[in-house]
C-alpha cells in the first residue's frame, strides 16, 4: 500500500489546498468555541441579540431564537452550496477538474456553505440559555440541555464537509476521478440534501415549546412549504449527471431517483404543509432550479445549459390522492408512489423527449417503470413517515421499524440493479470522418446491438463547451453525426452506446496525459476502434497498479457513513416524534387553537 501511494503524482491533492481547507475548518472551529463559551456565560451577547432578532421576523414567527437563527442561515447556506455544486458540475464538464480539494473557484462556495450547515447546527446546540429546548432535548451536561435536531443538522454540515478530504484521499488512491458522481460528492449532496430533514425536525421541535407564541396561518404555510421545496431541491441534486446529458450510469437510475424525490418531498409537503402543498413545493423546486440554470448556464457563468424534471404530474397526483387519504398517512405514502411510478413516469417521459439532451426511450419501459414504481413507494413511505414524526403520531415501533426498513431496502436494490451492468466484448465502430466539415458516419459491428439503444451519441466534453450529438440512422448499423465532432486539442470525444444493461464507449479523440505518460487518441479520416466498458475512458486518469480490492473496500467504508447518517435522521425523527406526542410544552393559546386541526 505504500509503495502504491508514492506513485500517485504529488498534484492530485495539493498540500496548501487541503492546509487552506483545514485551515479554514480550524479557524472555524475556534471562533465557534469562543462564541458559545461567551454566549453561555453572559459574556457575549451578540449571539442572543441576532436570536432575538431572528424571532420577530415574519416567516419565522412562533419559533424561539435557538430554532429561528440557525433554520434561517441554514436555508442561506444551502443556498450557497447548490450554487457551488451546479456550478462545479459545470466546470467539471467544460474543463475537467483541476487537482486538489480546491481545485476550481466553484469549491469553495461549496466549503462556505457547508460551513454555515455546520455553524447553524452549532448554534441551535449552543443557544438554548435559561429555556428548556423540549422533551427531546440532549443532555450534554447537568447544567446544558441541547435540541436532537440541532445535533442532526451539525452532523449534516460535518458529513458533507468529509467530502473535500475524502476526496484529496481518494485521488491519492486512485487518481483523478473526473466523473460527476464520485464517493466524495455523493457524501457532499447526500449530507446537503438530507440536512433539510433536520431542518424540517429543527422547525418543529422549536415550534413545539413555543406553541403559546403568536403566529400566522400564512406564516406557517410559507415556512413549511419553503422546507418542503427546498427538500425536493435537495433530492433532486443526485440527478444532475442526467440534468447536463452526461450521465455515467443506465437511464433508468434517472426515473428511480425523480420518483424518490416526488414521493418523499411532495408527500410530506402535502401532509404537512396542508392543502396545495405539494404544489407550493413544486413551484418553488421550479423557480430555484430556473434561477439556478440561468446563473450557471451560457448567459451568466459560462456553463452548458440543464435540464430538471418538471413534477407537475406528480404533485398534482398526490394532492388528488390525499383528498381521499390524507387521514392515512403511510396508505397516502403508497398510493400516491404507484400514481408517481405510472402517471408520474409517463410525464416525465414526455418531457424529456423535448427537453433533455438525452431523453427516455422505448426500450428501458419495462424496467424504468419498475424502478419509478419502487423509488415512488418507498419515497412515500418515508415521507409520509417523517411527517408522522413531525406532528407526533408515530406509528408503533415495530410498525415504524419495519416500513422504515423495506422503503431503505427497496430503494437500495434499485440502485443495486442499476449499478448492474454487462460489457459484451466484439463490439466495434468503424467511422469515416470528413476532414472539411468534422462530420462522421459511424457503423456500428454487430449491427443489433445499436438497433434499439437508449442512446447512441457523439459526446465531447472538457474542451471549454459540451457536446452531445444524437446520432441519426441511415441505413441497417449505420449512423451520421448531425454536428461537427470536436476532435481538436483538449477535447474528449467519444461514441457512446447504451444498450440494454451495456455501456460502452469508443474513443473518437482523446489529448494525451503526460500525468499519467499516456499518449493522445487522434481521429484520423478513416478508424476502426473496439467499443469499451465506458468507465474505462470515463476514468483514463486513473492511478496504474490499484490494489482489486481497494475500490470496493472504500467505497463500502463510503456506503456505511451514508447509511449511519440515514439512521441518525431515523433516530432523531424517532426521538422527537416521541416527545411531542404529549402535550405541548407550553401553555396552549389562541394561535396553538387555531392550528389543532393542522396537527402542529
Amino acid at each position: 500500500m505504500a509503495s502504491f501511494l508514492q506513485q500517485s503524482p504529488p498534484g492530485d491533492a495539493d498540500l496548501d489546498q487541503i492546509l487552506i481547507a483545514s485551515g479554514s475548518a480550524g479557524l472555524l472551529a475556534v471562533v465557534l468555541l469562543a462564541l458559545g463559551y461567551g454566549h453561555r456565560t453572559s459574556k457575549i451577547t451578540a449571539l442572543a441579540r441576532l436570536a432575538e432578532r431572528s424571532e420577530h421576523s415574519w416567516l419565522l414567527r412562533g419559533l424561539p431564537g435557538w430554532s429561528a437563527l440557525p433554520l434561517r442561515l441554514a436555508l442561506v447556506s444551502q443556498l450557497v452550496t447548490l450554487v457551488g455544486l451546479y456550478w462545479d458540475i459545470a466546470l467539471r464538464i467544460t474543463q475537467g477538474r483541476g487537482h486538489g480539494p480546491l481545485a476550481n473557484a466553484a469549491h469553495y462556495p461549496i466549503l462556505f456553505g457547508l460551513f454555515g450547515l455546520c455553524v447553524a447546527g452549532t448554534l441551535a446546540m449552543v443557544l438554548p440559555v435559561g429555556e428548556h429546548p423540549g422533551r427531546a432535548a440532549l443532555h450534554l451536561s447537568r447544567c446544558w440541555e441541547a435540541p436532537t435536531s440541532g445535533l442532526l443538522l451539525g452532523l449534516a454540515g460535518f458529513f458533507s464537509l468529509l467530502g473535500f478530504p475524502l476526496d484529496a484521499v481518494w485521488q491519492r488512491l486512485f487518481g483523478q476521478d473526473v466523473t460527476l458522481w464520485g464517493p466524495a460528492r455523493l457524501i457532499i449532496i447526500g449530507g446537503v440534501s438530507l440536512s433539510l430533514v433536520a431542518m424540517a425536525l429543527l422547525e418543529r421541535e422549536g415550534r413545539f415549546v413555543r406553541t403559546g407564541r403568536a403566529e400566522t396561518m400564512r406564516a406557517l404555510y410559507v415556512r413549511r412549504g419553503l422546507l418542503c421545496g427546498a427538500l425536493l431541491v435537495g433530492l433532486s441534486l443526485f440527478q444532475a449527471e442526467w440534468d447536463f446529458g452526461v450521465p455515467q450510469f443506465r437511464m433508468v437510475f434517472q426515473p428511480l431517483l425523480i420518483a424518490v424525490a416526488a414521493g418523499c418531498a411532495l408527500v410530506a409537503a402535502r401532509l404537512w404543509v396542508g392543502r396545495g402543498g405539494a404544489l407550493i413545493a413544486v413551484a418553488l423546486f421550479l423557480a430555484t432550479r430556473g434561477c439556478l440554470a440561468i446563473l450557471v448556464g451560457p448567459a451568466v457563468l459560462g456553463g452548458p445549459t440543464s435540464a430538471m424534471p418538471l413534477y407537475v404530474v406528480e404533485a398534482l397526483c398526490v394532492e388528488i390522492a390525499a383528498v381521499a387519504l390524507v387521514r392515512r398517512p403511510l396508505v397516502l405514502g403508497v398510493f400516491s408512489g404507484l400514481l408517481i411510478g405510472t402517471i408520474g413516469y409517463s410525464s416525465e417521459y414526455l418531457w424529456t423527449a423535448s427537453a433533455y439532451r438525452l431523453p427516455w426511450s422505448p426500450d428501458m419501459l419495462p424496467e424504468g417503470v419498475l424502478m419509478s414504481l419502487v423509488g415512488g413507494v418507498c419515497g412515500g413511505l418515508l415521507g409520509a413517515l417523517l411527517v408522522r414524526a413531525l406532528r407526533g403520531e408515530l406509528p408503533p415501533a415495530r410498525v415504524r421499524g419495519g416500513v422504515f426498513a423495506v422503503a431503505l431496502a427497496g430503494i437500495a436494490v434499485a440502485v443495486v440493479n442499476g449499478l448492474v451492468g454487462t460489457s459484451p466484448g466484439g463490439v466495434r465502430a468503424a467511422v469515416a470522418v470528413d476532414e472539411l466539415t468534422s462530420q462522421a458516419e459511424v457503423r456500428i459491428e454487430p449491427a443489433p446491438i445499436a438497433e434499439r439503444p437508449t442512446w447512441l451519441t457523439i459526446t465531447g466534453w472538457q474542451g471549454g463547451a459540451l457536446h452531445v450529438d444524437r446520432l441519426t440512422e441511415v441505413a441497417p448499423g449505420v449512423y451520421r453525426t448531425n454536428q461537427p465532432m470536436p476532435i481538436h486539442g483538449p477535447w474528449k470525444t467519444m461514441i457512446r452506446l447504451h444498450s440494454g444493461r451495456a455501456i460502452l464507449a469508443t474513443p473518437v479523440h482523446f489529448p494525451a496525459d503526460a500525468t499519467r505518460s499516456r499518449p493522445g487518441v487522434p481521429a484520423p479520416a478513416q478508424f476502426t476502434r473496439d467499443a469499451l466498458p465506458e468507465y474505462q475512458l470515463l476514468r483514463r486518469e486513473a492511478a496504474p497498479g490499484v490494489p482489486p480490492w481497494l475500490w470496493p473496500a472504500s467505497s463500502a467504508v463510503v456506503v456505511a457513513c451514508a447509511l449511519a447518517y440515514v439512521l441518525a435522521l431515523g433516530w432523531g425523527g424517532q426521538r422527537i416524534g416521541r416527545a411531542i406526542s404529549g402535550p405541548p410544552c407550553a401553555e396552549r393559546g389562541p394561535a396553538s387553537s387555531r392550528m389543532a386541526a393542522d396537527a402542529t
